[in-house]
């Protein structure tokens, strides 16, 4: 499958990441998690919808870009520790992450133990009102419950990917997951060409990826 652009490329088993962002193009969406780097177009959305909801103090970011070599590590780490059972259910196989892109973000609650793998996010308060404005800075939850035999991973409530607008509010309002929405539907507004995202009410172009 031919991805319409970077930030709509289908990662999962069956289609291993084809663009992975330049060092140049991530950044830390917060200076307070300097080590937490997504794509910068994602880390500017991601950025202003904490913001708009106050919710630096309450909602933490657990995981965002890894190199291959480090999403190998936690592969087989959690093989050793969980067994491989639990790491085909919740930890992607090497090369076919979507933490290899810069566009995927594991958040969690503030609590005093966070669980790398299965970090806690809860439904409702804050964590509800992120979903439901998510959308309209282009993110979307990617592995929806209901759907594991299309994207071929559990239900995560704390994965979010960017994927731009108005492509998250179709996915959302829809209740589809990436996989169905690039599925040629000829009523959804695929494109061949970068989109921009919207960014608080400004249109931002996003950086080219690197194809591999």
């Amino acid at each position: 499958m031919n991805p319409p652009s970077f930030y709509l490329q289908l990662v999962n088993p069956k289609h291993p990441v084809l663009w992975r962002p330049s060092e140049n193009q991530l950044c830390a969406f917060h200076p307070g998690f300097p080590h937490i780097l997504l794509e910068a177009c994602a880390a500017r959305s991601l950025a202003a919808l904490l913001e708009e909801l106050d919710a630096f103090g309450e909602i933490v970011p657990v995981s965002g870009y890894r190199p291959r070599a480090m999403q190998q590590e936690i592969w087989d780490d959690t093989v050793q520790k969980q067994g491989l059972d639990y790491a085909r259910q919740y930890v992607a196989i090497p090369g076919c992450s979507e933490h290899e892109t810069g566009l995927a973000i594991d958040l969690a609650a503030n609590r005093p133990e966070i669980d790398f793998i299965c970090p806690d996010f809860p439904w409702d308060g804050i964590f509800g009102k992120f979903r439901w404005m998510a959308p309209e800075y282009g993110w979307i939850l990617r592995y929806l419950a209901g759907k594991e035999e299309i994207t071929r991973i559990s239900s995560e409530p704390w994965h979010f990917r960017y994927v731009g607008t108005p492509h998250a509010r179709i996915l959302s309002d829809r209740g589809l997951v990436l996989e169905e929405y690039l599925a040629g539907d000829p009523g959804l507004p695929l494109w061949n060409g970068p989109q921009p995202g919207k960014i608080s009410g400004q249109e931002t172009q996003p950086a080219p990826g690197r194809r591999l």
